[in-house]
């Protein structure tokens, strides 16, 4: 009697079957994973940041102009008039000899008509006619216009707490002075913490200017004053510049005239200028720039 023997042979595997182990997740390619996009990741950031960098580096740039120092004339104490009195000779200058007779009867003859004309110069009340240059230090200077009639300052600002943030930007100062009070009352940081103190007004030497026309920014200057725990009162509120304030101004001053009227900047020529802060194009901070400027030649703007 034959006996079968079965036997069971392995099951064919095709080249399309898959093992399901396989397909799973293990931790090596979960890390890989996350590394490959951490690295796509820095590589696109440093992309974008060399992209703006030479973005930048494409525009031109304003240099900083080399501004000769504005020399104002004044009068100090002399009395304000149309021309100039007589300045007598110093000792030094007066030559003592005695000149021959034809010479001493012209020198008569002379001082009779400069007699004549200063007499002529003299008003009803006694006096001359004084000095025609404008209040300030006596002192020869240019025949400009000085900056804190020649400039106008405005800021876009939304509200009080946006206003202050431009004041403490630039470094403004706010104060006021009079009514009886020797002293100028300052407050700084006026944003955040107000720091209050007081001064001599012969010891603050930088450029100022006065709220006196009625409005938002005059009342928020008001309102931040009296918050610091300064009695305004009817005394005007003053915004003191610093230097280098004082010198952004000046540079965008210049910049705009020799953009827009000459290449070459002549100070005298200017009549007025017209700044507002505004937030600044880089997207820190703020900036001042020059949205008005007139001539003193025709008195027209450009």
């Amino acid at each position: 009697m034959a006996t079968v023997t079965k036997t069971t042979s392995a099951p064919q595997t095709s080249v399309f079957d898959v093992d399901a182990n396989s397909l799973k997740t293990n931790s090596v390619d979960k890390v890989s994973s996350l590394l490959t996009s951490l690295l796509a990741l820095v590589l696109l950031a440093v992309f974008m940041l060399g992209l703006l960098f030479f973005l930048r580096a494409g525009q031109p740039q304003a240099k900083a102009l080399v501004l000769e120092p504005e020399r104002i004339a004044g009068r100090g104490e002399n009395a304000e008039g149309t021309e100039r009195d007589f300045d007598p000779p110093a000792a030094d200058e007066v030559e003592m000899t005695d000149p021959p007779i034809d010479q001493t009867l012209q020198m008569v003859a002379e001082a009779i008509n400069s007699v004549a004309e200063l007499m002529d110069g003299v008003q009803n009340d006694g006096t001359g006619k004084g000095d025609s240059r404008p209040p300030g230090p006596e002192g020869e200077g240019d025949d400009i216009i000085p900056r804190f009639e020649r400039w106008d300052i405005k800021f876009q600002a939304r509200d009080k707490k946006n206003y202050a943030s431009q004041l403490d930007f630039f470094k403004i100062e706010l104060g006021t002075y009079g009514a009886g009070i020797p002293r100028v009352e300052y407050v700084a940081n006026v944003a955040s913490s107000p720091v209050k103190r007081t001064g001599l007004p012969k010891d603050d030497k930088r450029l100022y200017f006065l709220s006196v026309a009625d409005g938002a920014l005059k009342r928020y200057d008001k309102q931040i004053l009296q918050s610091s725990g300064i009695n305004v009162g009817t005394r005007p509120p003053i915004k003191f510049f610093p230097k280098e304030t004082e010198e952004l101004l000046a540079q965008a001053e210049a910049q705009y005239y020799i953009k827009n009227r000459n290449p070459e900047f002549r100070v005298t020529d200017v009549g007025k200028t017209v700044f507002e802060s505004r937030p600044s194009a880089t997207g820190k901070g703020y900036e001042f720039v020059v949205i008005d400027q007139r001539y003193r030649n025709k008195l027209q703007k450009k």
